[in-house]
């Protein structure tokens, strides 16, 4: 692909932009073609939607565009993700008033990335929405902005402002930044493969033992379980990065030496960067951010990360995951 692309004339961006499209569905759809549908019509309702918004004067109209995105796009991620353990509350509700009668659970496969893209797709909407960014006509630029496979499947995610123009500008292969795309790659593989994997391997061992293990292995090996996910995570993301450079593109900083930091507020800032400045601006500042006195500021950071802890799992440890973080940050 990467020989492909170059081989295309570097005034040819309409072209390298459509060939980078057809590339990133066929890397999406090689795991399963039925999602590419999915992904297609997410990215049609946001263009369309985008450029209702635009092109109305009607505050109820564009307000009632916005809804139809934030509809569409949660009730998919909703459907998809998090439709079992929804079920899994109501049968558990159902058992305690002693009814027989339970609500079947529906095994759904969960498509691949659907939470990058869904709030990738969402902040353009509501950028759009605000003012703050004028939709693009381009569905090529805008289907690549979406579907972009090197960080399709797990971030950064990226915002229109500063991704999408990248499709539309000129495209000359740059020596200096293909080598650093490459360090980039050798280094994520280094973290994924060489730290994240060796490490999960002792973890797995020790947590299925958990119960004829001592709380100071225990410890030890809850240590090695944070290399393990930050050399996992923070390695996918520079393998993004490092395949984005190869192809003329750069992708925002996701990890900076999260565990250096001096305070959990500091860590946020640190660790998934682009989800962390996402919950912010789309859902902590439209709360009522720091404006509204202490119990609101409270209540509004609790709120975002039991938020965050669903995003990351459809499951009650995720939720209590999202607890137990807010209240350090509170």
């Amino acid at each position: 692909m990467f020989a492909l692309y170059w081989a295309i004339p570097s005034d040819r961006s309409k072209v390298k932009a459509s060939f980078l499209v057809l590339a990133s569905y066929f890397f999406y759809g090689w795991w399963d073609a039925r999602f590419l549908i999915l992904i297609l019509f997410s990215t049609l309702v946001d263009y369309y939607v985008a450029l209702g918004i635009q092109h109305s004067e009607d505050v109820k109209r564009k307000k009632a565009l916005l809804y139809t995105s934030l509809t569409i796009n949660l009730g998919l991620l909703a459907g998809f993700k998090y439709l079992g353990f929804i079920t899994e509350i109501a049968n558990d509700l159902i058992g305690l008033t002693n009814a027989s009668s339970q609500l079947p659970i529906f095994d759904v496969l969960l498509p691949v990335g659907i939470s990058f893209y869904t709030f990738q797709t969402l902040s353009y909407t509501i950028d759009v929405y605000r003012g703050s960014r004028h939709a693009t006509r381009n569905l090529i630029e805008f289907a690549g902005y979406v579907s972009f496979f090197p960080q399709l499947v797990a971030g950064p995610i990226e915002r229109s402002k500063v991704f999408l123009p990248q499709f539309s500008k000129k495209k000359v292969f740059i020596y200096s930044q293909a080598v650093e795309g490459v360090e980039l790659v050798i280094w994520g593989l280094f973290k994924k493969m060489v730290v994240a994997d060796n490490c999960a391997k002792i973890v797995n061992r020790f947590y299925d033992s958990a119960e004829y293990q001592s709380g100071s292995t225990m410890a030890l090996v809850t240590i090695l379980f944070a290399f393990q996910i930050y050399g996992d995570f923070s390695g996918y993301t520079d393998i993004a990065r490092g395949l984005a450079k190869l192809l003329g593109f750069e992708l925002s900083l996701n990890f900076r030496f999260p565990y250096f930091a001096k305070s959990i507020t500091d860590f946020w800032k640190r660790w998934h960067i682009s989800l962390t400045n996402w919950f912010r601006d789309y859902l902590y500042i439209p709360l009522g951010g720091n404006r509204q006195g202490k119990t609101r500021i409270y209540l509004n950071i609790l709120i975002v990360f039991l938020v965050s802890g669903l995003w990351h799992g459809a499951n009650w440890t995720f939720v209590l995951w999202g607890a137990f973080h807010a209240f350090p940050t509170i």
